[in-house]
């Protein structure tokens, strides 16, 4: 078991990212709450170590994904939460056109908004999703391209690119 002091340190480095995780799928503020707190409970009983500062983010990324998908697919959840609902602070900042772009891309199927969000927004490279994701590199390539299609398709964007 972790201690305190290691918990609060790793809620400072990997904090904001679960917590944009779980608003890209769960967009309603209690719910990613709740994930939020049990993926830093799951961290401070976790008894294994990491390799790293990136494997050990890794981590994070991946118990957090697939505790939203858990919630997701509970019998217990039948509300949805409109993408206009969603908490101001997650697009402060935003330029009218980068909100407009944030709004489409929570609009994807999840496993291109998982790529997407993934690489853009927190910098991973295809080779490092494929590892995060359990998918083939190839398959990453090919996501973020549909991705980019189609957000391009309901952004209204023309041309090659």
């Amino acid at each position: 078991m972790r201690g305190e002091e290691e918990t609060d340190l790793a809620i400072q480095r990997y904090g904001d990212t679960v917590r944009r995780l779980c608003m890209l799928h769960l967009k309603n503020e209690a719910d990613s709450q709740d994930i939020f707190q049990t993926v830093f409970l799951k961290y401070l009983l976790y008894r294994g170590e990491f390799e790293s500062p990136e494997h050990e983010k890794a981590w994070f990324i991946r118990v957090t994904l697939n505790a939203c998908k858990d919630l997701l697919k509970s019998v217990f959840r039948s509300r949805t939460v409109s993408l206009e609902e969603l908490s101001p602070q997650y697009a402060a900042g935003l330029t009218d056109d980068s909100r407009e772009v944030w709004r489409a891309a929570l609009a994807l199927p999840p496993k291109y908004r998982d790529v997407i969000y993934l690489h853009y927004y927190e910098g991973y490279t295809a080779p490092e999703l494929s590892e995060i994701l359990g998918r083939k590199v190839n398959t990453i390539y090919t996501d973020l391209t549909r991705a980019r299609g189609k957000l391009k398709e309901m952004l209204g964007g023309e041309g090659d690119g």
